[in-house]
């Protein structure tokens, strides 16, 4: 073995190794999961609803299968991640066999290096399962569902994120070690744990398959690598199990993509995991976390710095439930985690996904006279209180503020003052509709703050200009509006809060406004501001060394 300076370490061949102790207490006769699964609002509208919900199964037919966890990868990124995610994954599947559960390790193209080894035998020796299911044995590139939505990143590239020179001196380290470097993998990591009495070694589909049916394991847990790839396509992976009838999840916080951000939604590595996640909880299967087996919170990559930011939509003027997504996927998406909110479609007055906002680091508000039940409301309160950064876009200014003569039901509340407290405004009506006010970025405001402001004058708006003067004293006005034969109307402003939370304020984000490039990227630069970023700040650096 040679010392690469490069990678700061010896290479041997293997990841950190870890061994974590079973404590001898009886198993538990059940186990609750906490699934999170997307929802259609409607059917055809193309919005999804997270749901949560608790199940509880039986340890004694549940399996954990291993996916891939290889002792080295070509890519070097995906090398890193892997030992990084592993101490924490070894003390799941320890958590998991003190439960009574049964752990197969699943290292594709490995199984040779575990001949003669008793967990290896005990997937030969299991009897070929009478109801293999047909083409248990091949990849599954899809299943039915999928075909109602888009593939969600391109990986048509092999997904690797290295660094390209990086990528070269890894190449050549793991030559000089007598591998493969596009096949580097011998063996599982030694940092996983294989119970020599208990667990199972194999991968392949007909006999993890007849594993489980002698077991009579009806319920299946996928982690591991990489899941746009093994942990769905394998013959033991998700879409297999799934359209095959095991009760089926994924750890999503056990797992990691093959995504290349140089491509297609151009977004951070660890957004395009979040992008495959979603769609394996719309169309595949639900998922669920480690905190289920060892508490406190979930695994997070230490390179994954992206500040939570949640969209919350609840109006039917603006569309803003469409825009949005779009607006925050292209250009929010390399330093954002984006989560939504929107309104129950069956009552328009319950955000039953608001509670999301107790683990956000800002929220992006797009209500319109919302009611909502006081407890929903408090979270909100809450969270502003909290002195966390709010972005208003449009009817923000009356989000919780009823029409007039309207009074809340019994259980609801309301926040006539959210826009004068929070965004800092004075909202009180509009000019017509037939009125497009001409944009101007106001005089003497600070360009540094907001730099494209100024891209957006002349720009004509798509919506009405709204009545707002006289601002709080502690704005500052970055955008006005014209229409001919009236005074201008401050359009966007940025205020900081009693609370000492930053606050960006738009009227601006009518369907028109966002076909313009200007107005994409002001609010872009708004939402980078009130997060304490610039459009240039690096939020994941890669680690550069496997120390």
């Amino acid at each position: 073995m040679r010392r690469n300076a490069v990678f700061g370490l010896t290479l041997c061949g293997t990841l950190l190794a870890g061994s974590f102790g079973v404590a001898d207490n009886p198993a538990p006769k059940s186990l609750t999961l906490h699934q999170r699964l997307r929802v259609e609002i409607k059917s055809g509208s193309g919005r999804y609803r997270t749901v949560r919900r608790t199940v509880t199964w039986k340890p004694q037919q549940t399996a954990i299968v291993v996916c891939d966890m290889w002792d080295l990868h070509h890519c070097l990124n995906a090398t890193r991640r892997g030992r990084e995610m592993a101490s924490r994954m070894n003390r799941v599947l320890a958590a998991a066999r003190r439960q009574g559960m049964l752990i197969i390790h699943a290292p594709s193209g490995c199984v040779d290096a575990y001949k003669g080894h008793p967990a290896r035998l005990r997937a030969l020796d299991a009897p070929r399962a009478k109801n293999l299911p047909k083409k248990i044995g091949s990849w599954c590139y899809r299943i039915p569902a999928e075909e109602q939505g888009l593939y969600p990143i391109d990986q048509t590239d092999g997904g690797e994120d290295d660094d390209p020179d990086e990528h070269r001196q890894w190449a050549a380290t793991l030559k000089s070690m007598g591998r493969n470097p596009r096949h580097p993998w011998k063996k599982q990591t030694s940092a996983l744990t294989i119970d020599e009495d208990r667990d199972v070694i194999s991968d392949n589909g007909e006999e993890i398959w007849s594993v489980m049916e002698q077991r009579n394991i009806t319920n299946v847990i996928l982690l591991g690598v990489h899941a746009n790839m093994c942990v769905l396509g394998r013959p033991f992976g998700l879409r297999q199990m799934a359209k095959n009838g095991k009760h089926v999840v994924l750890m999503r916080d056990m797992t990691d993509t093959m995504y290349n951000p140089r491509r297609a939604p151009y977004v951070s590595h660890f957004t395009g995991t979040d992008l495959i996640v979603e769609h394996i909880e719309k169309y595949v299967c639900p998922t669920i976390t480690s905190v289920d087996f060892l508490g406190g919170r979930p695994f997070r990559f230490r390179n994954d710095r992206r500040p939570h930011l949640v969209i919350v939509s609840a109006e039917q003027e603006y569309q803003t439930e469409q825009t949005l997504p779009k607006f925050a996927l292209k250009h929010l998406g390399k330093a954002f985690r984006v989560s939504y909110v929107f309104a129950d479609e069956a009552d328009r007055n319950n955000l039953p996904e608001i509670n999301i906002l107790n683990h956000a680091d800002l929220v992006l508000i797009s209500v319109r006279r919302r009611l909502l039940p006081k407890t929903q409301l408090d979270v909100i309160r809450r969270f502003v209180m909290s002195g966390k950064p709010v972005i208003g876009l449009r009817t923000a200014s009356h989000a919780f503020a009823p029409s007039r003569g309207k009074q809340p039901a019994a259980g609801q509340a309301m926040w006539v003052e959210f826009d004068h407290e929070v965004l800092g405004g004075n909202y009180h009506n509009h000019y017509g509709n037939q009125f497009r006010p001409v944009i101007t970025a106001a005089s003497g405001v600070e360009q540094t703050l907001l730099p494209t402001a100024a891209n957006l004058s002349g720009f004509h708006a798509g919506g009405s200009l709204y009545r707002v003067q006289p601002l709080s004293k502690s704005t500052t006005v970055l955008l006005t509006g014209r229409i001919e034969g009236h005074p201008p109307e401050p359009v966007a402003w940025t205020n900081i809060t009693r609370w000492g939370g930053r606050v960006f304020y738009t009227s601006l984000g009518h369907p028109d406004d966002f076909k313009s490039t200007a107005f994409n990227r002001f609010l872009a630069n708004a939402v980078y501001w009130a997060a304490g970023l610039h459009r240039t700040t690096p939020v994941a650096k890669a680690n550069r060394s496997l120390k």
